[in-house]
């Protein structure tokens, strides 16, 4: 066997499962983003566009489910396309969720000093420099740097301490959250909703590119699948509830927002949800417990995305399709945790770039998960027809159907970031991610082609073939 004898400990179980992928889903962006949302497209448009997120995002989260039953590896998308499309689509898939992955690491590290910013106003001290309009403070990017210290060392020292946080702060997450949304449906003005439609179609479109990166994090289940000790099945269904729950949560804060808060108190909250939490509430202290649950989402969706980057990343470095020490797991610890480092390294590094981050990052983010998402569901719909009787513990009815379905909702979302479309990615700043990180792709592949010669394909086959799982 060409893969390691150090393995994943098994050791989660169900309430781990589902709240490693809410808290990972519903991070900080419904407490920053919300009123922006709810300008953008008007209060039923974005709405609206959480639909159209929500029902891609459940369509292609059931083709996930099917897969991770049929196949529970870690690394998840990685081993879908192999089995579905080969090992070059494997590796552009991969890449291009790692791409996803890291981006939501990224974004908390600037989201944490953001937050912080909003409870001490002039905590900023030692500028470094302007980047697109921003200043960037020393303090500022200590904030971010230390959380990602942080993180990482916890997510280095095991699975288990990891997820037991995971589940304290989704349980504060999701209190604070409510205490917000019947708040708001008790003292919130309905005549604040308007304009209910904004901008037409093109408003909508602008915040429809902005679901999936809102809602990636469903995946990391199929990431953490050798750790968790629940039967096959129950994984595809907890996959599917985690999105619905996730889209209902989006849901009820944009309307919450929309009811607490006029469009122009909207346009000026530096922190939307929080202002509209004082709002309903008529009291700071309000906006502060907000405050609390929005840290909470972001150490959630933190912590949920070291799990899910550092899984992928190790399952290419298993593969030899990058440097195989990445491959490696902690003998006492059983986490991939030179693959915890690398993203502890990339997660510090993005609160130098300033704030303006936060945009660029959900964007980029966003289409390169898409990406990912279409390559799932394309192999999904391959495998029903090239090996409909593969073992699958849970079996999505009207598979084909939804198959065809998802793939072409994916595939429009990508259309969406190309230029030409009223949302597409922003020159020069999110096309420098995208084709930076494809050009760094084509140098791996090419490096590890070279390296490990076809080992790649030998080891891909046996972990998805051959593998007693």
């Amino acid at each position: 066997m060409a893969s390691q004898s150090i393995r994943f400990s098994k050791v989660l179980k169900r309430k781990e499962v589902l709240t490693l992928a809410f808290g990972a889903m519903v991070g900080w962006g419904w407490v920053v983003l919300a009123g922006e949302w709810a300008n953008t497209a008007g209060s039923i448009g974005a709405i609206l566009a959480f639909v159209i997120g929500g029902l891609m995002v459940c369509l292609v989260g059931l083709t996930y489910a099917e897969l991770t039953s049929a196949m529970p590896l870690a690394g998840g998308e990685h081993n879908f396309s192999y089995r579905g499309l080969g090992l070059k689509a494997s590796f552009i898939c991969t890449w291009a969720i790692i791409l996803g992955y890291v981006s939501v690491c990224a974004f908390e590290a600037v989201a944490l000093p953001t937050v912080i910013e909003y409870i001490f106003p002039a905590y900023k001290y030692g500028y470094l420099w302007t980047i697109a309009g921003w200043d960037v403070y020393a303090t500022w990017v200590a904030v971010g740097v230390i959380g990602s210290v942080v993180i990482a060392a916890l997510n280095y020292y095991g699975i288990k301490p990891s997820t037991r946080v995971q589940l304290v702060l989704t349980v504060v997450l999701a209190v604070v959250g409510l205490l917000f949304i019947l708040g708001s449906l008790v003292n919130g003005e309905p005549s604040n909703m308007q304009p209910l439609i904004a901008d037409g179609l093109k408003g909508i479109l602008l915040v429809v590119i902005m679901t999936p990166f809102m809602f990636v994090g469903f995946d990391v289940i199929p990431q953490a699948a050798e750790e968790i000790d629940l039967p096959y099945r129950t994984l595809g269904l907890l996959i599917v509830l985690s999105v619905i729950l996730a889209t209902l949560w989006y849901i009820l804060i944009i309307l919450g927002v929309s009811l607490a808060l006029a469009p122009d108190e909207r346009s000026f909250a530096s922190v939307a949800t929080a202002d509209a939490m004082a709002a309903v509430y008529g009291n700071k202290l309000a906006a502060d417990a907000l405050i609390l649950g929005g840290v909470a989402g972001i150490l959630t969706s933190w912590n949920g995305f070291y799990i899910g980057a550092s899984r992928v990343i190790y399952a290419m470095g298993r593969a030899r399709m990058l440097p195989e020490w990445l491959g490696r797991l902690h003998p006492k610890h059983r986490t991939p945790s030179n693959a915890i480092i690398l993203i502890g390294i990339l997660s510090a590094l993005a609160p130098f770039f300033g704030r303006k981050m936060l945009v660029w990052l959900v964007d980029a983010g966003g289409f390169s998960i898409v990406i990912a998402y279409f390559m799932v569901a394309l192999s999904f719909l391959v495998l029903r027809f090239r090996e409909p009787d593969m073992k699958r513990p849970y079996k999505v009815k009207y598979g084909k159907a939804v198959g065809v379905i998802a793939c072409l909702l994916s595939f429009g979302f990508i259309l969406l970031y190309l230029p030409g479309a009223p949302s597409a990615l922003v020159w020069p700043y999110e096309w420098v991610i995208i084709v930076g990180w494809a050009i760094l792709g084509v140098i791996f592949y090419l490096w590890s082609a070279r390296a490990y010669g076809g080992e790649a394909e030998k080891i891909m086959y046996e972990e998805v073939y051959l593998r007693e799982n």
